[in-house]
């Protein structure tokens, strides 16, 4: 039992929690904590509050927890508020290791044809929550890998994880890349590289999505810039109705997988 919450442990979980310490990550809730055992997310610490732990229902996740983390605390529920990233917290908090994964991962996931032959590029994007949903997103299309470029949000922020729904602990992903060595890198690798936006003449139906491609999609604020858009191979556009000026970034990013994923599976 922590029973203080000047306890050094309960700071550095702070620290984790205001990502101030930049190979850990802070996992909040019991469906993420569910998520982090079933990815084999490496657990340092878990913190559970009094009323977590005295909940039947519990039990078993209990269980689990304690055979995967390196350390396990107990904390009153007061105690325990002042290391929660949420005002109603569910009473579980997990310090992990920082999910750490290469562009050879997301190559090799191509090569490897179980995977739909699509990355997807996001393009500052620094809304946490939209991040995360464009990650949970991909996941379920079954992409090889994501690349998220300089100046987005954090992939393992506590807003992005719970959007993401634990995708971000399995999904390969290329950090801090500028878009224009994520451009360069699809076209040393025959990869085509594809602008998403309402320029373009074709429609995301009419593409070819069986062939490799880097699928870049830019934030709802700003978008790509005329020289990212100058160096892809080709642009795509959703068909909208007439005054429809852009879709929200998950439902777009969606649309465009699932079309990808519906031509790959078609025999």
């Amino acid at each position: 039992m922590i029973t203080s919450r000047d306890n050094q442990r309960l700071i550095n979980a702070r620290k984790v929690r205001d990502r101030l310490a930049a190979n850990r990550i802070f996992v909040e809730g019991k469906r993420l904590a569910i998520e982090a055992l079933r990815s084999r997310v490496r657990i340092e610490e878990c913190f559970v509050s009094e009323r977590f732990f005295n909940n039947r229902e519990n039990a078993e996740i209990l269980v689990q927890l304690a055979d995967a983390a390196r350390f396990m605390f107990g904390l009153s529920d007061r105690v325990f508020q002042t290391i929660a990233a949420t005002e109603h917290t569910q009473g579980v908090v997990l310090i992990a290791e920082r999910p750490i994964h290469s562009v050879e991962t997301i190559e090799a996931n191509i090569r490897g044809g179980k995977t739909l032959p699509i990355v997807v590029a996001l393009f500052q994007i620094n809304n946490p929550s939209n991040l995360g949903a464009v990650l949970r997103t991909a996941e379920a299309a079954g992409v090889a890998g994501v690349i998220v470029t300089r100046n987005s949000a954090d992939v393992f922020s506590p807003k992005s994880l719970r959007a993401s729904m634990g995708a971000a602990f399995r999904l390969p992903v290329w950090n801090d890349v500028a878009l224009e060595t994520a451009i360069e890198w699809a076209a040393e690798n025959g990869i085509v590289s594809t602008a998403t936006g309402t320029g373009s003449s074709t429609v995301h139906t009419a593409a070819d999505w069986r062939k490799p491609r880097l699928v870049i999609f830019g934030s709802e604020a700003h978008g790509l810039s005329e020289d990212h858009v100058a160096a892809v191979k080709e642009r795509v556009r959703i068909l909208m109705e007439n005054g429809v000026e852009s879709l929200n970034l998950a439902v777009a990013t969606g649309v465009i997988l699932f079309e990808a994923k519906r031509q790959n599976e078609t025999v």
